[in-house]
Order: structure tokens, then C-alpha cells, then sequence
């Protein structure tokens, strides 16, 4: 198994991060680019990787009174994850997100997995930053 975790603060509520993560119509909006999740009947996702061309059947549940999502491969059990969302005081949040791969011989390169880790973390960023700014 292979496991990979990244923490990112952010300087707004926790509650308008986990907005911006529990809403289904915006998680294109903030996964890595090259995954793209069509929403069917929640929790059902189906997620699309443009790395291998192929439609992967998911789940995609959030927990509000945890301010945590969790999500994973419906059929085939390869890979699951989590997005927790903290307050840590002044109106800051710290965001983890950490996902595990289960089958080691299908698992992504490390690289390429912090790299998309951290590329999501900055694109929930922008997104919950853009949400803010439109709201004053």
C-alpha cells in the first residue's frame, strides 16, 4: 500500500472551505486537472483519467459535522481518500488531503501523486479565494 498526505493553510473560515468541498457540481474545480468526476447519483461518481484514458466508478461522500470528505473506488477497492478541513484560530484553516493506494503494481509514480496533491490543494485555493472576494 502507498500512502501520501499534504497540508496546506488557507486564511479564510473553515466553513467556506468545506462549502467549496462538499459541493459536487465544484469538484472539477478543484481536483487536479487531469481528473474529471461526473456526479451521477450521490455518493456515485464516475471519475475520468485523462493519464489512462479510463472511466473509474467512484464514491464521493462528504461529513459536515467533521468538515471532511471521503472517497473511493466503487468496484475494484485500488485506491480511496480524505479531505479534512480545520479551523486553527484567526479566521485561518489548514487542509489535508491524503489518499492511499492499495494495489502497489497500479499505484502512480510519487511524483506524480504529490504533484496532483498539491496542484489540488492550490486550486481549492484559488476557488474558495474567488468565492470570498465575490461575496464582499
Amino acid at each position: 500500500m502507498s500512502e501520501y498526505e499534504r497540508t496546506r493553510t488557507m486564511p479564510v473560515m473553515p466553513e467556506l472551505v468545506f462549502n467549496q468541498v462538499s459541493d459536487p457540481d465544484s469538484l472539477n474545480r478543484w481536483l487536479p486537472t487531469d481528473l474529471h468526476a461526473r456526479v451521477e447519483d450521490p455518493p456515485a461518481v464516475t471519475v475520468h483519467e485523462d493519464r489512462t484514458g479510463h472511466d473509474v466508478r467512484a464514491l464521493y461522500r462528504t461529513r459536515p459535522e467533521q468538515m471532511r470528505a471521503e472517497w473511493g473506488t466503487r468496484d475494484q477497492g485500488s485506491y480511496a481518500g480524505w479531505l479534512q478541513v480545520a479551523g486553527i484560530g484567526s479566521g485561518a484553516s489548514e487542509v489535508t488531503v491524503h489518499l492511499s493506494f492499495f494495489d502497489e503494481e497500479h499505484a502512480p509514480p510519487e511524483e506524480s501523486v504529490n504533484g496532483a496533491l498539491d496542484q489540488s490543494l492550490e486550486r481549492l485555493a484559488e476557488q474558495v479565494r474567488a468565492r470570498t472576494e465575490h461575496a464582499d
